[in-house]
């Protein structure tokens, strides 16, 4: 029965209920946990700030389609999808696409320098939600989350949970919701 429901749910998909998801190839791997909306969210905007303790914003990577990643110091899943977050940033990261991390709560900037500096993360930027204003508002109930934003800063789809992103079905899941949007 269940995969009945989950066939007549792709085929309503594919066939124009979601025009992202009709672009999108059949989502495997960790990309199965992408959920793509039908509408495009609008995204609240909260302060951030970077690890001198600046004011940042995500308005500064709009015009861009932008895979923004909640995590925290503490959070195993988190600290094993970075490494692929990184790699993903420096194949497909320039004009057009970026990849935002976000380390939401608790987490010291000293720990967050130590863990990019030991799993040698270097082309992310190192944003902080230190009182989770943004996740909260965004509706991040745990760790972690990713959202892809499209150009407009909207939010187009979700992934709960840690993903291989640098993987080629997550790269080609990108690249279906950037063609379609």
């Amino acid at each position: 029965m269940l995969r009945l429901l989950v066939a007549v749910v792709y085929t309503a998909l594919i066939f124009g209920a979601n025009g992202a998801a009709a672009q999108a190839p059949a989502l495997t791997g960790d990309m199965k946990k992408l959920a793509i909306h039908s509408e495009a969210r609008d995204l609240p905007e909260e302060g951030l700030v970077d690890l001198e303790d600046r004011p940042r914003s995500l308005s500064e990577y709009r015009g861009k389609w932008v895979v923004l990643n909640f995590w925290a110091t503490w959070c195993a899943p988190c600290r094993h999808e970075m490494p692929g977050l990184d790699r993903l940033n420096a194949e497909m990261g320039g004009e057009d696409f970026a990849v935002v991390t976000v380390a939401t709560g608790r987490n010291a900037v000293p720990g967050i320098r130590k863990f990019f500096a030991e799993a040698e993360v270097t082309t992310l930027p190192g944003l902080r939600d230190p009182k989770s204003a943004l996740a909260r508002k965004a509706g991040v109930m745990g760790l972690p989350v990713t959202l892809v934003l499209n150009p407009e800063g909207q939010e187009v789809a979700r992934l709960i949970g840690d993903a291989e992103w640098d993987a080629p079905e997550a790269k080609a899941a990108l690249a279906a919701l950037m063609a379609g949007g």
